[in-house]
């Protein structure tokens, strides 16, 4: 039965008030990442390559589902875009515990330079970089099978002249790892969901510490960066989808 036409306002509001909340129960779900920010997948992932993490202890991607996963390549030498995806983590993890989300995600830095990148050094590069996550590390023919499959690949190049130091020993660097850039985004059930082959852009801002490992290329790339490229917004985006609730970008470095 029609309302009355003396009580017409009162049902024109709760007409517009449930569907407001039909819309927004419709909505509410965050999107996926637009096609011009990466790659959406579903796909498995190499669960059961063994690795090490900066405790020392045996490790892999198994042992993290039921989380969502932010993996990126990295190695604790590296001068341009390590130091800023390392950076990013920072902010997005803080956001994410921020939310009360901190316990659904884990985050993943794994290693592209096992020749180096000992147990030591990764658990030294966590407290002097405020690196609070996994670092992975493992056996040459491991970390090869493990990146492989992302389709990250790496090889030796020669250091820059003159050489940079090693933050670790102070000694000068005798040769650096080109590798692919970006970040892995998998769900809680392990498969691949998401990739972003680009560098990060943190608007100029990053921590001292962090920003002393950068060479005049990667002070380049954190103070003018080029595109294509992501920020925290877009990355926290991204989780959010996997996460299925919206999480809130604090603004912060």
């Amino acid at each position: 039965m029609g309302c009355p036409s003396r009580r017409t306002p009162l049902c024109l509001v709760l007409a517009l008030t449930v569907g407001s909340v039909l819309a927004s129960c419709g909505t509410s779900a965050p999107p996926p990442p637009p096609a011009s920010q990466g790659l959406i997948l579903d796909r498995p992932t190499p669960k059961d390559v063994p690795l090490v993490n900066q405790l020392g202890q045996a490790t892999s991607l198994r042992s993290l589902t039921g989380k969502v996963v932010v993996l990126a390549p990295f190695l604790t030498l590296c001068q341009d875009e390590c130091p800023l995806v390392t950076g990013a983590f920072i902010s997005l993890q803080r956001d994410l515990r921020h939310a009360g989300l901190g316990g659904r995600v884990a985050f993943v830095e794994a290693t592209i330079d096992p020749g180096r990148d000992s147990v030591a050094r990764l658990a030294a590069y966590a407290k002097e970089f405020g690196a609070d996550w996994n670092l992975w590390t493992g056996t040459p023919a491991n970390v090869a099978t493990f990146w492989k499959y992302f389709g990250v690949s790496y090889q030796v190049v020669p250091e820059g002249q003159p050489p940079g130091l090693d933050w670790y020993t102070g000694r000068p660097l005798t040769y650096d790892v080109a590798h692919t850039d970006g970040y892995i985004l998998i769900g809680t059930d392990g498969h691949e969901r998401f990739v972003d082959a680009s560098a990060p852009n943190l608007g100029g801002r990053l921590n001292k510490k962090l920003s002393s490992l950068l060479n005049t290329g990667g002070r380049q790339g954190l103070d003018h960066p080029q595109g294509p490229d992501w920020t925290i917004t877009q990355a926290l985006a991204s989780i959010s989808w996997l996460l299925r609730t919206n999480v809130p970008a604090s603004g912060s470095p």
